[in-house]
């Protein structure tokens, strides 16, 4: 029996709204005793509707000089959920916050603000968060004046936000991913109105630069464009997210340099389809192979970019890919499904053959290219002879690793209306039969990796042990070896000595000098 699909009507019923005011500004309406001030809210149609025409880059003053005293004293959390784009934007939340003097806490009773940063993606991603929510409940009841507050993919959607109004009332503030740079103004007003405040943009975003951000550790993220146009049937992230926009390149290389100065050893570009990168240009002509040939040659020690897409993945980036150095010889390249009739409801825009294709060209020019991929199982109708499609798919590609889901709808998006008959069973029993293939894959790869001695940037010690260390590899390799902690942040020579399926065991053979 197929999922039902959940029910959000039961969350629009306003009939115990009253509207108290409303201007130009928006309006503020009482629920339950509750007050809060919609400043703007998602609405669906209007997400559909948007355009890029009025898009524009702003260079402005990340925090008032007279907000950035406001959280002096004070302390925040902020709970991430979901992808790279997520913990990208958490760390501009968190630059944002400590201009404002607050400082970070991991305990919930010190407290004064806790942000959940959330994930559309799936429905599990959406169920945590209203578990999180739950368990921040009694806090709140304990703390009152404790700002509770909900941002990121989520909030983008209307059916959310309405749940969140009529089910959860103790939540103070409510932003989405397009107004991220507007969290002092939306603090302050929540804090001195102490009314629940709502401002999520269904207008497309600007592209704000200067922006502060906390970056943790030796490796940073950038991103290089925001939003996606593709509309894949399953997927909501042109929604929350919004279309295609990208930075301008003078201000994605600035910041990559700046980051070399400081001394970070890895950049990952980021982009819901980073291969899109300089087509909504008009005044030039600059695609992402340009842009990674020019990072090229900005001195740091590793470059990586995340996601591609298969549509868009031209022969001019490989040939720039192929050019090594500190361009990374790993490509993550999600395929989602290995039958071309699938990719097609899905709306991917590409077939399995092109995808081989694709995977070919990029062999030849990229010899010791390691690939990892993205794949959905019981997509609606997905038939046993198609699943086998991805499973012969995935093993003539060989995919070093894989992130695999099973299908599960998102409301709104073209898919939820299709008629989901893919048993749940079945789905978790394909699952499982994907992870295998995968991960008989994953360990015939890293057996290869057995006597070579590979460079490893050490990230920090094991969770398990203090005397071993772990770090990954230019192709992305998870690496366990024993060494010191003072060699935390510096590239290493490990010789490998025991494969295993999720990570490699290896020894430390020589330190050599840090990398600027």
């Amino acid at each position: 029996m197929a999922k039902e699909t959940k029910d959000y009507s039961k969350y629009f019923d306003f009939s115990d709204a009253r509207v108290i005011s409303e201007d130009e500004h928006g309006k503020k309406i009482r629920i339950r005793g509750r007050d809060i001030q919609i400043l703007s809210e998602p609405n669906h149609r209007m997400e559909k509707q948007r355009g890029k025409e009025d898009v524009q880059v702003l260079y402005e003053n990340a925090v008032p000089d007279e907000l950035k005293g406001i959280g002096n004293g004070k302390h925040y959390i902020v709970y991430t959920f979901g992808c790279q784009m997520n913990e990208h934007d958490t760390e501009t939340i968190k630059g944002l916050l400590e201009l404002m003097g607050y400082r970070a806490t991991e305990d919930r009773k010190v407290a004064d603000i806790i942000l959940l940063n959330t994930c559309a993606i799936r429905e599990n991603a959406e169920d945590k968060v209203f578990g999180e929510l739950g368990h921040l409940k009694g806090l709140k009841t304990e703390k009152p004046n404790l700002l509770l507050g909900v941002c990121g993919c989520m909030s983008q959607e209307e059916g959310v936000v309405k749940r969140i109004l009529q089910k959860h009332g103790f939540v103070d503030l409510i932003f989405g991913t397009h107004n991220i740079h507007r969290l002092p103004h939306l603090i302050q007003e929540a804090l001195f109105s102490k009314e629940m405040v709502v401002e999520v943009w269904s207008k497309e975003g600007d592209i704000i630069e200067n922006l502060p951000k906390k970056r943790e550790g030796m490796r940073a993220w950038v991103n290089i464009m925001y939003g996606c146009d593709k509309f894949c049937t399953y997927c909501i992230v042109p929604f929350t997210r919004g279309k295609e926009r990208s930075r301008r390149p003078e201000d994605v290389i600035a910041e990559v340099r700046e980051l070399a100065r400081q001394g970070y050893k890895e950049v990952t570009l980021l982009g819901q389809n980073v291969n899109a990168y300089g087509k909504d240009f008009t005044d030039i002509n600059y695609t992402f192979a340009h842009l990674m040939d020019d990072i090229r040659q900005i001195d740091i020690p590793r470059v990586r970019f995340m996601t591609s897409h298969p549509r868009d993945f031209d022969d001019a980036l490989i040939d720039v890919l192929a050019k090594g150095g500190n361009l990374v010889e790993h490509i993550h390249l999600p395929v989602q499904s290995g039958s071309s009739e699938v990719l097609k409801k899905m709306s991917r825009k590409y077939s399995r053959e092109h995808y081989l294709e694709l995977v070919r060209k990029i062999k030849v020019k990229i010899p010791n290219v390691v690939l990892t991929t993205d794949i959905i199982v019981g997509f609606p109708g997905e038939t046993e002879e198609q699943f086998e499609d991805t499973l012969s798919l995935v093993r003539e590609v060989g995919f070093d690793s894989a992130y695999t889901f099973v299908y599960s709808p998102r409301e709104g998006t073209p898919a939820a209306v299709m008629e989901d008959n893919v048993q749940m069973e079945e789905k978790k029993a394909r699952l499982a039969r994907l992870n295998d293939t995968i991960n008989e894959f994953s360990r015939v790869s890293n057996e290869e990796q057995r006597g070579q001695i590979v460079e490893v940037l050490v990230e920090g010690e094991s969770k398990n042990n203090t005397n071993v260390l772990s770090g990954r590899t230019r192709s992305n390799k998870l690496v366990h070896f024993e060494g010191g902690a003072e060699l935390i942040g510096t590239f290493v020579q490990v010789e490998i000595t025991d494969p295993m399926t999720w990570y490699i065991k290896g020894n430390l053979i020589e330190q050599t000098a840090k990398l600027a």
